[in-house]
């Protein structure tokens, strides 16, 4: 038997309960048909018949409806052009932290030649593989002090065709001792505790909180340990390169400043939020 993949797309949507509004249903719904049948947009919009709805569509509307992200049901996720694995041991990658690729590229005057790059904090994986793809030259490093989220990155490595030197270590207690490097980028914690009722459910419930939040009294933490070691890591005109909280742009600019780095950027995303501080040694 077969069925309309429009009037499956309208069943599903129906039977969300989540909280969100029609769009981000409809969207949700559009990648797991995707996920399921290989379809299109235009193909739902068009009706194509495809096969009779299966039990693992329901088990999917299931667990979505007890708010588990879509992409650790599915086990993947996009970032700059590429699918990765994802798994709950990894945070789920964000479009926003796409620009960091960008800024690298930015100041990589010769992408022929060998730069030495360290992505701390790696998670699934997608920063230091992204550049490894982009950069093949240059000599990739990834850092995470999960084992269980490296093995995650590893995954992702292998199955891009990546190469990607991983190491097992904690940036607040270990120094960065990986040789003198070109470029240190890190999308680290910067939630406060805080804001942990602020957010959604399906993140905080299922995402990694040790990749998430910092504690309330020092929501910096991240960044005075990373400037402190790119002071002493980085080659003279090197760059250190993070992700932000946009409630703390000016604030991360100084501690960048007070551990000796020059030329600071707050960078905004595509929202205009401040979302990445780069400074140079």
């Amino acid at each position: 038997m077969t069925i309309n993949s429009k009037v499956l797309f309208q069943q599903m949507v129906q039977e969300l309960t989540i909280e969100a509004d029609t769009s981000e249903k409809e969207a949700i719904v559009y990648l797991t048909l995707g996920h399921q049948y290989n379809l299109s947009r235009i193909d739902v919009l068009k009706g194509k018949e495809v096969e009779d709805r299966p039990s693992s569509l329901n088990d999917i509307i299931r667990r979505l409806n007890k708010n588990e992200p879509l992409q650790y049901i599915l086990e993947e996720a996009w970032f700059y052009g590429r699918k990765f694995f994802v798994s709950p041991a990894v945070l789920i990658p964000r479009p926003e932290t796409e620009l960091i690729i960008k800024l690298v590229s930015d100041r990589i005057s010769k992408p022929g030649e060998g730069y030495s790059i360290i992505d701390v904090g790696t998670g699934s994986g997608c920063i230091a593989i992204s550049l490894a793809l982009e950069f093949p030259s240059s000599t990739m490093i990834a850092t995470d002090i999960s084992n269980s989220a490296l093995e995650v990155a590893s995954q992702n490595a292998q199955k891009l065709k990546a190469i990607v030197n991983f190491k097992i270590h904690d940036i607040l207690n270990d120094p960065l001792d990986f040789g003198v490097l070109d470029m240190i980028v890190s999308n680290p914690p910067y939630v406060s505790e805080s804001e942990r009722s602020l957010m959604q459910k399906n993140v905080t419930d299922h995402e990694p909180a040790l990749a998430l939040f910092v504690p309330n009294p020092d929501p910096l933490l991240f960044y005075k340990a990373l400037a402190k070691q790119a002071n002493e890591s980085l080659k003279p005109g090197g760059y250190l390169i993070t992700e932000i909280s946009e409630r703390f742009g000016k604030e991360t600019a100084e501690v960048f400043t007070r551990f000796g780095l020059t030329g600071i950027e707050v960078v905004k995303d595509l929202d205009g939020k401040d979302r990445y501080v780069v400074g140079r040694k």
